[in-house]
């Protein structure tokens, strides 16, 4: 007898958007312990976890709905993809709304040292350029853009990136610093100046 539980991501997936309701059930009770802790462990809020924990997989059915999702690599990773990246949209709408509270967090992300000392990569944070550095971040390899995230805008270690990401530290590091070089490309091609007045 055919059991549907036995089929692969992609084989539910494909089942999904042929009108398979309970192809998507069991996706995502195949991945949300995963997808839920890679949330929380950035997010440190139960509450604010299960939000966007939510909102990941209404944008996952609305993607499928909309044949958006390609098949290249792991249905899993493409999730987390789209969690990071609503992760990152709410850090980012509660600093320009300045109502970022770190009373929860046992970091503080955006009061740290380092963003005041004066370089490309402090300059990131700068509210007064996040929208030209976001766009250029944009341009940058999937790699690339997910370490210069997960530091700039979560305040993560580099041994946290690299335990998140599944690399070594090394290749951690390697990803900013390509990151920053081809940035300075982008930066000097377009003719950009990015600086605080």
């Amino acid at each position: 007898m055919f059991r549907i539980k036995e089929l692969n991501d992609n084989e539910l997936v494909q089942r999904f958007i042929e009108g398979d309701q309970n192809s998507l059930e069991i996706l995502i009770h195949r991945h949300k312990n995963r997808v839920y802790s890679y949330i929380l462990l950035i997010v440190k809020n139960q509450e604010l976890a299960e939000d966007i924990f939510q909102e990941t997989f209404i944008k996952v059915i609305r993607s499928l709905k909309r044949g958006k999702y390609v098949e290249n690599g792991k249905f899993v990773s493409w999730v987390l993809r789209i969690s990071h990246n609503l992760i990152i949209d709410h850090f980012r709408k509660e600093k320009l709304q300045g109502t970022v509270s770190n009373d929860s967090l046992e970091i503080d992300v955006f009061n740290s040292n380092k963003f005041s000392e004066d370089t490309i990569e402090d300059q990131m944070v700068n509210s007064q350029i996040l929208s030209e550095v976001k766009e250029l971040i944009k341009e940058l390899p999937e790699d690339q853009q997910q370490v210069i995230y997960m530091r700039h805008y979560m305040d993560m270690s580099f041994k946290e990136i690299a335990d998140q990401t599944g690399v070594s530290i090394n290749t951690a590091l390697g990803r900013m610093r390509y990151a920053l070089i081809n940035l300075r490309k982008l930066i000097k091609q377009k003719k950009l100046i990015l600086t605080r007045i």
